[in-house]
């Protein structure tokens, strides 16, 4: 066995199951490889995610040491799993946790950009997507962020939309409306919807007109590639590995000049969306990858080990200029480990 090894199965000697989801949620900190070197560079059999969470009994006593590996000690980061994989262009950061704690580290996350691009810009830029994402911005919702950040200086915008009207279940921003936008003070103004009223190739021309309106006018950044450079971007990922509406196989994986393009022939209803194409999405400074559950371990593993394949996901195809954190529970990452 590994001294990495050793140290992890140390951090679960604790008895009680609960103690080890406690553990597991708030302490650990290591570095993530693909599957044929986690945890350790001699061969060994890999650890599952079940055998962290639930090992074999290594003793009757608690062990009470210090903390540390390579140097370092992750008593800092209680509260926090954190991993990172290093790849040609940085580091993209992964934090696993339960889906209480996930939604109160991304809300701290998200305060931290906020107060560094209003301080830096006057201005930040968040953009936002469907799905479960919304409700893990509860936490933005409570003190002490509900009254600390400074909510005027928001600017919204979606990454993708269904072409439906505002007041229709399947509105990403009704959802966003209802579980979020509602219960903050960021100005009307600064929410830019769709128009609904326009079929989805006319509102995919006039949103992508309103976001070069907002560059040329400093609220939103620019790329290298001069692509709109957004502060924040929020997403999720389908169980098939969408990003957007964006999915796999479908001609628009390959538009590189417009920012704003629409489809009428989604997989998921309702057919007809606008949507960020990939080149806007990697030119974020920021992007925000929340995915919690089982059924999407799959297209987490895929998107996150080192697959030499042509046919990818669109999960795979972000890569963005600027940082990338993923936001994952147990669910979600349990195909990291192997059984």
């Amino acid at each position: 066995m590994c001294k990495t090894t050793e140290w992890i199965q140390g951090l679960f000697s604790h008895r009680n199951p609960r103690h080890h989801i406690m553990t597991f949620s708030a302490i650990l900190s290591i570095s993530y490889t693909p599957q044929s070197s986690i945890f350790c560079t001699q061969k060994s059999n890999p650890l599952s995610l079940k055998t962290l969470l639930f090992p074999p009994q290594v003793g009757k006593k608690l062990v009470h040491q210090p903390l540390r590996y390579k140097g370092f000690s992750p008593k800092g980061d209680v509260g926090k799993i954190k991993a990172s994989i290093k790849w040609e262009k940085g580091y993209k950061k992964v934090e696993i946790s339960s889906k209480e704690h996930l939604a109160v580290s991304l809300a701290y996350d998200v305060a931290q950009l906020s107060n560094k691009f209003t301080r830096e810009r006057g201005a930040f830029t968040v953009v936002l997507s469907g799905g479960s994402l919304i409700k893990y911005l509860r936490k933005l919702l409570e003190p002490p962020y509900i009254d600390s950040i400074e909510w005027s200086k928001w600017h919204v915008f979606w990454v993708d939309e269904r072409v439906v009207p505002k007041d229709n279940l399947d509105s990403n921003y009704k959802l966003a409306y209802d579980g979020f936008l509602s219960k903050v003070t960021i100005p009307p103004v600064n929410v830019y919807a769709i128009d609904d009223a326009l079929a989805a190739d006319g509102a995919a021309d006039v949103y992508e007109t309103t976001l070069k309106r907002l560059v040329k006018s400093n609220v939103i950044d620019t790329s290298t590639r001069g692509f709109p450079k957004f502060d924040l971007m929020l997403l999720g990922m389908g169980p098939d590995g969408h990003v957007a509406s964006l999915f796999p196989g479908h001609p628009l994986l390959k538009e590189d000049k417009k920012w704003v393009t629409f489809i009428r022939d989604s997989p998921k209803p309702p057919p007809e969306r606008i949507t960020f194409t990939i080149p806007v999405i990697n030119s974020s400074s920021n992007i925000a990858m929340v995915v919690t559950g089982e059924g999407k371990a799959n297209a987490v593993n895929s998107a996150l080990e080192d697959h030499e394949k042509t046919d990818k996901l669109p999960v795979e195809l972000v890569s963005p200029e600027g940082e990338w954190k993923w936001y994952l529970d147990v669910g979600a990452a349990s195909k990291l480990f192997k059984e």
